[in-house]
């Protein structure tokens, strides 16, 4: 009968502590935007069987799974007919789409240049879109607006509230 006891308390014991000690929850932390690698004073060489297509360097850079953060972004693109470099403080490099944020310089080897504060290029397009104020001059012909959207590959400049500036040319007969 003893022992009868004895099983009995070990039950209630066991029992108790079930009740009173709830199993602890352990929280897990999920990490989700986590850089691959961080690189500084970097040159990026994108090359095809016709050449270089992308050059794009900078001063640190941040690889994550899906983009490159990039500060003092140097981009320039060469799959289009024109040369195109874009300079900017900042720039994400994203699905070949490169977001600029200040003091972005656009230039072409034509000799157009557009300079604005937020600009996005989308180098499957050739579309940029300046989000904003912007100044574009082609030699003396200046033009100033707002939410600038020039297509590289046709040549073609949609804007808003735009004063132009533009030095026409004499021609003999």
């Amino acid at each position: 009968m003893n022992i009868n006891y004895f099983f009995l308390f070990i039950l209630s014991c066991l029992l108790m502590i079930f009740l009173i000690f709830k199993p602890s929850e352990i929280s897990q932390q999920k990490f989700g935007d986590v850089p691959l690698f961080s690189i500084s004073f970097f040159t990026m060489h994108e090359l095809n069987t016709k050449g270089l297509i992308t050059l794009m360097n900078g001063d640190i850079a941040t690889r994550y799974t899906d983009r490159y953060t990039v500060e003092k972004i140097n981009y320039t693109d060469n799959s289009k007919e024109y040369l195109a470099n874009m300079k900017s403080n900042s720039g994400i490099y994203k699905d070949d789409i490169v977001y600029l944020d200040g003091d972005i310089v656009y230039a072409r080897e034509d000799g157009l240049t557009f300079e604005t504060q937020k600009a996005t290029y989308n180098k499957k397009t050739a579309f940029a879109t300046a989000d904003g104020d912007y100044v574009l001059y082609k030699g003396s012909n200046i033009v100033n607006g707002k939410e600038l959207k020039y297509n590289n590959s046709l040549e073609r400049v949609e804007s808003k509230d735009v004063v132009v500036k533009y030095q026409l040319e004499e021609r003999n007969k």
